[in-house]
């Protein structure tokens, strides 16, 4: 572990897209179909998807999306959503979340800080736009962790709060273990 590295922040879009794919290549054992980079570079502003730049170079990413609050946990967390339709009438009222798809740093940057500084920047953008009509429903944050990986589980609950929610049996295809974590927290 080194020194902790202050990071900036920059949005994802088509003219970087590529280099988003480089690092969820880097950093996890399976590649993303291509609605998801589709769904993050047509992502509103860059407060919930974004790269890590030190030194102006990209050294992590996070990308997350609001969703409706009861999706079904047995759909992939990158599968392109359902419709609101899908729940109930699209109510203005209706509940949603921030579901992190990706947190991912480059091997030589981890344990600098650089993750905890992407969560927080996500937690940061919520709390300072939660009355935007872009969050204005979001009760809660949520992503989903392989029940073996312990770094990570230890990470969401330790330094940021996450509860450790129900076991979701083969919530993935090509890894093993299949199985995962709902890791979640509530934000109001």
């Amino acid at each position: 572990m080194g020194r902790d590295l202050k990071v900036e922040f920059g949005r994802i879009n088509e003219d970087n897209i590529e280099q988003l794919r480089k690092v969820n290549l880097a950093c996890f054992p399976v590649q993303y179909q291509e609605s998801y980079y589709k769904d993050v570079q047509d992502s509103k502003g860059d407060g919930l998807c974004k790269f890590a730049y030190w030194n102006g170079f990209v050294v992590g990413a996070a990308c997350a999306r609001i969703e409706p609050l009861n999706k079904d946990d047995k759909n992939k967390g990158t599968d392109k959503d359902k419709t609101n339709d899908d729940n109930d009438n699209g109510a203005d009222n209706k509940k949603q979340r921030i579901y992190i798809m990706t947190l991912g740093v480059l091997a030589a940057y981890r344990g600098r800080t650089i993750g905890a500084q992407l969560i927080q920047s996500i937690l940061d953008h919520f709390e300072n736009h939660m009355m935007d009509p872009e969050l204005k429903n979001v009760v809660e944050i949520t992503l989903h962790v392989q029940i073996s990986n312990d770094d990570a589980i230890k990470f969401y609950t330790e330094k940021f709060g996450f509860e450790k929610g129900d076991i979701i049996e083969n919530y993935y295809r090509r890894i093993d273990p299949p199985h995962c974590y709902k890791l979640f927290k509530k934000l109001r």
